[in-house]
């Protein structure tokens, strides 16, 4: 990473969400302070403001920046010379789209978990009003954060591969192959209509799959024809699904997103095919790239490979075998988003490698994707278009 702004203040964050129930908070904690780029002050944790005013001063917050809800947050901290700079926001999906527009509203930069809304339309509100108010907007998708990704993307870009032609991602894992959403209040709000936005493991982890494929590629997927099955008995929204999917520049593809994988962990994966070269990218072994050229055996890329890209150098931050994880990915999404919102503070120009993070309409296309997913499963798996529009205009 840039050395370039570790000697100015830093920005002040506040996170709505991300309490003591919350699965990711502590993520998005461990990655804000990775790199001395913010510092936490204020939050409204918890949708039961007891327990999220023990959860405030447990982390040593001013007992006054903890607040009982998040209007009340955005309204004082706006108000504030010493106000936030920026919040995270990590609710269940059914309230991102308000949270996120009142803290839009209030000048307030935003980082928001996937996906950042329910619906298209409130996507692409978001966008609207964010570039009204001139204001900078991260999506969650944290595993782009990995070096192996970026070079990945750089490969793509340089031409490495040729055309692509397949693209092959899932996300399976097995820890909702009984039904844990009976004793877990995370897996509980996922698995219903109302709070997840009618998706289970398309929402939760196959939209992960679905920007992992269109980042590296560097191609939004045009068509979708998805299957969506539930196997647990009473469970409301699918477990596992698979979807076809068409590029948009005539790439053809596949995605498989399962709860009920018994046997897989954490399982993102992803191999894309060209006309000159492949590539092949697990989660679970991030610190290596299968890559194998045309009539050439495969082999890996490594940590310390001569041809890695400056996308992938810039993000390494421990020497030849020691490995790079899950947390220091969620830091580099987090702190190419601080020195681009720093630039822009700075009236300075960022580092361009700096702005790989992903975005608000990163963000809407996955929800684009959920939409189209839903009404192809919903009619026997017909072609879907799932291409994102806002009144003509193509992202």
């Amino acid at each position: 990473m840039s050395n370039r702004f570790r000697n100015q203040p830093p920005l002040l964050y506040g996170m709505v969400g991300g309490g003591s129930t919350s699965q990711i908070g502590d993520s998005h904690r461990v990655a804000l302070r990775r790199d001395s780029y913010y510092e936490l002050v204020a939050g409204a944790f918890d949708i039961d403001k007891e327990r999220g005013r023990q959860y405030g001063e447990s982390l040593g917050l001013d007992t006054a920046r903890v607040y009982a809800d998040y209007q009340q947050m955005a309204q004082t901290e706006s108000a504030r010379e010493d106000g936030i700079h920026v919040v995270g926001i990590m609710t269940p999906n059914n309230t991102h789209y308000t949270i996120a527009k009142t803290f839009l509203e209030a000048g307030i930069h935003v980082i928001l978990e996937k996906p950042i809304t329910t619906t298209t339309d409130d996507a692409l509100s978001l966008i609207r009003l964010a570039q009204e108010k001139d204001l900078l907007c991260a999506s969650m998708y944290c595993y782009s954060g990995y070096p192996m990704v970026r070079q990945a993307r750089a490969m793509v870009a340089a031409g490495e591969l040729g055309e692509i032609t397949v693209v092959q991602t899932e996300f399976a894992h097995g820890n909702c192959a009984t039904a844990v959403e009976q004793h877990s209040e995370g897996v509980a709000w996922r698995n219903d209509p109302k709070t997840s936005g009618g998706t289970f493991v398309l929402g939760d982890v196959g939209t992960h799959a679905l920007h992992l494929a269109t980042f590296i590629t560097g191609q939004q997927v045009r068509e979708v024809a998805a299957d969506r099955q539930s196997f647990v008995r009473g469970r409301v929204l699918e477990d596992n699904a698979h979807v076809f999917l068409h590029f948009e520049k005539g790439a053809a593809g596949y995605l498989w997103a399962s709860g009920v994988a018994v046997g897989h962990r954490h399982g993102l994966a992803i191999r894309i095919y060209g006309t000159q070269a492949g590539i092949e990218w697990h989660q679970e072994q991030p610190n290596q790239l299968r890559y194998t050229k045309l009539g050439q055996a495969s082999r890996n890329l490594e940590l310390d490979s001569p041809e890695l890209h400056p996308s992938a150098k810039r993000l390494l931050r421990v020497g030849a075998g020691h490995p790079e994880g899950y947390f220091e990915a969620f830091s580099n999404i987090y702190s190419d988003f601080a020195e681009v919102l720093l630039a822009k503070l700075s009236r300075t120009m960022p580092d361009p490698l700096s702005l790989d993070f992903p975005t608000l309409e990163d963000g809407a296309h996955g929800v684009k994707f959920l939409e189209a997913c839903v009404e192809s499963a919903d009619n026997n798996g017909r072609w879907t278009n799932s291409e994102l529009r806002d009144s003509g205009k193509s992202f």
